[in-house]
């Protein structure tokens, strides 16, 4: 009777807790999609803000690092490069989320990966960065990597 009730105990947790290779693959494909959603949304958003922020007021996106536009060309420049491509930077975004979310993911890793190595060049030519760069080297970095992850997850399960 014993020998029956520790069958019927491993048979019971490995119905349970072990997942089949068709599940944990179904899991893992779930896993990434919602966090690609989440990481190209986050993405998009922040530059969706800096954007908003650059064509209602120029100058409070130069503030972010204590600079003082001094006339209207560099109120126009500020507008156009963070309002007008981040605006398109945003919609690109939103595009690749709905019609392919890997491409998303990769232009993620791009954009962050190049914000990210742009200060780390910053830093070797120029010396230190504040705090406001060494923040933001930090989650570009963070947010490329994570993107980078999940696509080579994703190449992983569709080896599978």
């Amino acid at each position: 009777m014993l020998i029956d009730w520790r069958k019927e105990q491993q048979a019971f947790f490995e119905d349970t807790l072990i997942l089949s290779a068709g599940q944990q693959t179904t899991f893992m494909n779930r896993f990434i999609n919602y966090s690609g959603t989440f990481i190209i949304c986050l993405t998009a958003l922040g530059i969706l803000m800096v954007s908003v922020m650059a064509f209602s007021d120029p100058q409070s996106v130069m503030d972010l690092v204590q600079v003082k536009l001094p006339n209207t060309d560099a109120y126009s420049s500020i507008r156009g490069v963070y309002g007008g491509a981040g605006m398109t930077i945003f919609i690109t975004l939103i595009y690749l989320l709905f019609k392919n979310k890997l491409q998303g993911l990769a232009f993620v890793a791009l954009l962050c990966g190049f914000y990210s190595v742009s200060r780390i060049l910053t830093m070797v030519k120029d010396g230190a960065l504040g705090s406001f760069g060494t923040n933001w080297m930090f989650i570009e970095g963070v947010m490329c990597a994570a993107a980078l992850a999940l696509l080579l997850a994703n190449r992983k399960l569709s080896r599978v």
